[in-house]
């Protein structure tokens, strides 16, 4: 676990106190996921340590790196470019923190819209961004601290339909692609039933 303290130890460079505070939390909640769901915990927790690691850089060096790097940024995105964090935040793992694993990759990159179809530490990093410790403002958190440790993908449907009720409740677009995760995961759970 050397590589996470590496991690850690850059990162308090680049984040202020809550943005690293919160980033351990995930990191923590990550790995528990990880445990319930006999996942890999080092995987885990390094998508958790890495998953804001481009949040605290301006909007501009953020358009800046799409650019050069080819990154689509869509409609929304060029709205609200702190939705980029999560797209940039995987180049810079890759670049800057010498992370190879699609898989984390991938993590990183789906971590604030989700998307269908996530494999499974997809779904424990979008869940632990949502329910580490030090979140408090959220609707039902306290049910949906106790749904992630039952069932990933209900839980996921459940963020989503509180964050889109959040969401249609402020002036503003919703990235379709958030709208899109929920109507998958909303269906599949009819499915089953």
């Amino acid at each position: 676990m050397k590589e996470l303290e590496k991690y850690q130890k850059k990162l308090q460079h680049y984040m202020d106190k809550s943005r690293y505070q919160h980033t351990l939390g995930v990191m923590y909640t990550s790995a528990a996921l990880a445990m319930a769901y006999n996942y890999d915990i080092k995987k885990a927790m390094t998508a958790g340590v890495l998953h804001d690691c481009a949040k605290s850089m301006p909007h501009e060096k953020k358009f800046e790196l799409c650019k050069k790097h080819h990154i689509e940024v869509s409609e929304i995105e060029q709205e609200n470019p702190f939705l980029l964090h999560a797209k940039v935040g995987a180049l810079i793992a890759r670049k800057k923190y010498d992370i190879d694993d699609e898989e984390i990759l991938h993590a990183i990159t789906v971590h604030t819209t989700g998307e269908p179809a996530m494999s499974t530490l997809d779904m424990i990093l979008f869940i632990a961004d949502y329910i580490e410790p030090g979140r408090d403002k959220a609707a039902n958190l306290t049910e949906i601290r106790e749904m992630a440790f039952q069932n990933l993908e209900h839980t996921i449907e459940k963020i989503l339909y509180d964050t889109l009720n959040y969401l249609n409740g402020k002036s503003g677009r919703i990235d379709p692609k958030t709208a899109e995760t929920y109507e998958y995961y909303k269906n599949r759970r009819n499915l089953i039933v």
